[in-house]
């Protein structure tokens, strides 16, 4: 019996046969708060004003930044962003609907945040050819990924299409003495660099083969990610309540969770 409903049908499939989805943001004015609070804490990292355009500012980060500054900036907006009580929900709001859709009502969110700013021609800032799922990560999670600025070719993630990664699996035996360098030349022609302009999110499962390269563009990527799973689905290395945590607990699953069977009464 499946009682879904046509629309969750329909973007069921869809992610089931592509392994990720791209939509607008659901909630633009979260996503704007986001990027908005990057900018200030980055202009105040850097001792300068506020920018007018975030976008501009962003993407021309390179020219007020080096490289060996890139982190400390990374870390300052990071610090500043997990301190604030609103991010969570603001980031969850991005695309809430959907991840209820792919993923359940009842969810555990990863208490960090991921947040990558990779500089045009960067060598340091890479992501080799991955799967989460490889090592510490239960392949129950999805990946809500958000561009803070238009992101396409290198400037972008790659991710291995569902549909070659079948064959890919298969032939990674032969890949133990050469590396994860040289399957990624091999593979680099089946690979998608993904376009997601700013005001669109991307939902992946990080089952799928992914990460990114050089960036050859000329402006700098500003990207976040935090990962999403069903609460009651098994756990991995990374647990509840040490890399998770619930956010949506339903009333049932709270009265289950405390009850306590009386001792001594046989009903």
């Amino acid at each position: 019996m499946n009682l879904l409903t046509t629309a969750e049908q329909k973007l069921s499939d869809e992610f089931c046969s592509r392994g990720f989805l791209i939509t607008d943001a659901e909630n633009r004015a979260a996503l704007d708060e986001i990027q908005s609070a990057v900018a200030k804490e980055a202009a105040q990292f850097l001792g300068i004003a506020a920018p007018e355009s975030r976008i501009e500012f962003f993407d021309r980060i390179a020219d007020r930044v080096s490289p060996s500054r890139l982190n400390d900036l990374r870390l300052a907006v990071i610090n500043h962003l997990q301190a604030a009580p609103w991010f969570r929900e603001a980031y969850f709001a991005c695309a809430r609907s959907l991840i209820e859709m792919l993923v359940g009502n009842e969810l555990a969110m990863q208490r960090g945040v991921g947040f990558s700013i990779q500089l045009p021609e960067d060598e340091k800032s890479l992501l080799p050819l991955h799967s989460d799922a490889w090592s510490e990560d239960s392949p129950f999670e999805v990946v809500l990924w958000i561009p803070l600025v238009d992101v396409f070719r290198t400037k972008s993630m790659f991710i291995l299409p569902k549909e070659h990664e079948a064959r890919w699996r298969r032939e990674m035996p032969d890949y133990g003495d050469r590396g994860i360098d040289a399957m990624f030349t091999d593979m680099e022609k089946d690979l998608q660099w993904l376009d997601i302009p700013y005001g669109k999110v991307l939902v992946f499962t990080h089952t799928l083969m992914h990460g990114n390269h050089v960036n050859r563009e000329r402006t700098a990527r500003w990207s976040m990610n935090v990962r999403f799973k069903g609460l009651f689905t098994p756990y991995s290395d990374k647990r509840l309540g040490e890399f998770f945590e619930p956010i949506t607990i339903r009333a049932a699953s709270r009265v289950g969770m405390t009850y306590q069977q009386p001792s001594g009464f046989a009903g």
